[in-house]
């Protein structure tokens, strides 16, 4: 893969700024891809579980996840497990089969000693950092063999709760006036409202 590649165009789209943890996501899916011999989900055929957590460096690996991998917020097929670790699990949701892909502490290592962290600890946003500084860290992890930038587990089976069907009903909320998915609906003083109108949101 290279910074011509489409998949890290769209990916840099996304995501907005230059910075090596976005394409080390990139990496991270197509590894775990390759392990389940999946390929991207359009629909939910592929759950993601990163995990990253927020306000920590290289959160942006999840940006590269989701674009590689089809799995994204908006379809609901990617969440964060929330404990401080560059690592992806992913699963085939019709086999039940799954894989975990985690940075090698040596290419965490090359990045953290890197001129472009030196800026981002000092409080310079990444769009902010001179693209010199950048871009040989993006090449060096969009080139890398897959084995220096990743441990890669065994593939296991695991147990998926059944899938839940998408919901189209809805209401309109009798004190917003916003429409509201039916199974959000709450009571109110007899009315039938929103989270936020009842207090819940």
């Amino acid at each position: 893969m290279n910074r011509n590649d489409e998949v890290y165009k769209v990916g840099l789209a996304l995501h907005g700024h230059k910075c090596p943890a976005m394409p080390l996501g990139l990496r991270a899916g197509e590894a775990a891809m390759q392990a389940l011999g999946v390929q991207r989900a359009p629909d939910g055929q592929l759950t993601a579980l990163v995990e990253i957590d927020r306000n920590h460096c290289s959160t942006c690996f999840a940006d590269g996840v989701q674009v590689i991998t089809g799995c994204t917020f908006g379809k609901g097929n990617i969440r964060s497990l929330g404990y401080g670790k560059f690592a992806l699990t992913l699963i085939d949701n019709k086999t039940g089969r799954s894989v975990r892909v985690v940075a090698t502490p040596e290419a965490m290592r090359r990045s953290q000693e890197s001129e472009f962290i030196r800026y981002r600890k000092r409080g310079v946003p990444a769009s902010q950092v001179d693209e010199e500084l950048v871009e040989p860290l993006i090449d060096q992890v969009l080139s890398e063999k897959t084995e220096v930038l990743f441990n890669i587990g065994p593939v296991k089976e695991v147990k998926l709760p059944p899938m839940q069907p998408h919901d189209f009903n809805t209401f309109i909320c009798a004190e917003c006036g916003e429409v509201t998915v039916e199974r959000y609906a709450r009571v109110k003083n007899g009315k039938i409202v929103c989270m936020p109108c009842a207090g819940q949101g």
